[in-house]
């Protein structure tokens, strides 16, 4: 079965907001994978591709914003949203150079979030 564009991929290596997002992905419907890091994600390219990605912007070894280029060369129809804790000027910078979708504060404000999903994944919609 192709499961392309028909799920949202979770990225943060904080299990336990991994945990946080696909309880709330659950509740509202919406069918996510989640993933400790950018490899893990980049793994299952091109078999099975998110119709969008939450990337949390600190993650070791490759960043959110590292892991956005990936995808935009990978897989371009896939929307970014961008989450934070504390975004830096300089990460902000470089994330308007491939706009994301939305840049979100940590914690994460769920109406923006599935608003955000939302205009990426019509066919998810919540």
């Amino acid at each position: 079965m192709d499961t392309s564009h028909t799920w949202v991929a979770i990225v943060d290596d904080e299990a336990a907001i991994r945990r946080a997002l696909l309880r709330l992905m659950r509740a509202a419907g919406v069918p996510a994978r989640a993933f400790a890091s950018g490899a893990e994600l980049l793994a299952v390219l091109p078999a099975s591709r998110p119709c969008c990605a939450l990337l949390d912007l600190h993650m070791p070894a490759m960043s959110g914003l590292d892991l956005q280029a990936r995808l935009a060369a990978l897989a371009p129809a896939t929307g970014v949203i961008l989450m934070s804790g504390h975004p830096t000027p300089a990460q902000q910078a470089g994330a308007s150079r491939r706009p994301p979708l939305a840049c979100l504060l940590k914690p994460v404000d769920e109406r923006a979030l599935l608003d955000a999903i939302a205009a990426a994944c019509p066919t998810l919609a919540p």
